[in-house]
């Protein structure tokens, strides 16, 4: 099976500007492609918020939404609705994870932006129905059904996991729409992460771009090697 470079960090890290950049100088050598592994809701959320009228209705909606998916293990897991959207968006996941590994599995070296996790619940790359809360029966075993799919996925681990490490006040800098608050439970829970125990290699993504790229462009030659 052909290598899969993931590449993880906070918002803010740059992981989508690497990811384009490396996959153009890596499939000079050979075929490699790219493949955003997240969610998409936050990017949806912001799309949405520029319609006219009901936009930002939709978008405070959607940000409360995810909100509560990242916080407070101890809370009710959601309504059937909320908890089927929330299931919609990791079968789409999913859906894209599998062609990651059909890519692997025909000799396309594959860089992704993100990766999911089985680890943690409720959000992170993980499940986001929490299987650790309660709630209806028929919501359960949908959470039960989501937290298969991660475990599946968790299960095919990556060839090489790059961690780009930034602090709090560069990633706000760089996505002055986030908050500080989520912004520092991501940083503070991306080190405990262990991607199904891939090797993962520290990067300070602080750094200026170029040193960056070069630092992960020759990880990941070396972890393409390795395979």
């Amino acid at each position: 099976m052909a290598p899969c470079i993931a590449l993880v960090g906070c918002d803010g890290s740059g992981k989508s500007t690497l990811v384009g950049d490396l996959t153009a100088l890596l499939n000079r050598e050979a075929p490699t492609r790219s493949m955003y592994l997240g969610l998409g809701t936050g990017d949806m959320g912001r799309r949405i918020g520029r319609l006219p009228l009901i936009g930002g209705i939709v978008e405070r909606f959607l940000t409360a939404k995810a909100g509560k998916a990242h916080s407070a293990p101890d809370k009710r897991l959601p309504g059937m609705v909320t908890a089927l959207a929330m299931y919609g968006f990791s079968l789409a996941r999913k859906r894209r994870f599998d062609l990651v590994v059909a890519m692997r599995q025909s000799g396309i070296r594959v860089i992704t932006d993100r990766y999911p996790q089985a680890e943690l619940p409720g959000g992170f790359d993980g499940p986001g129905l929490a299987w650790t809360r309660q709630g209806t029966p028929a919501v359960e075993r949908l959470a039960a059904r989501e937290r298969a799919l991660y475990q599946d996925m968790a299960a095919c681990r990556p060839t090489l996991v790059i961690r780009l490490n930034v602090d709090a006040d560069t990633a706000l800098a760089r996505k002055s729409d986030h908050t500080r608050a989520l912004l520092e439970k991501k940083l503070a829970i991306l080190p405990t992460l262990r991607f199904g125990g891939a090797p993962i290699v520290d990067v300070d993504a602080t750094r200026p771009y170029l040193e960056v790229l070069t630092t992960v462009l020759a990880l990941a030659q070396v972890g393409g090697m390795g395979a």
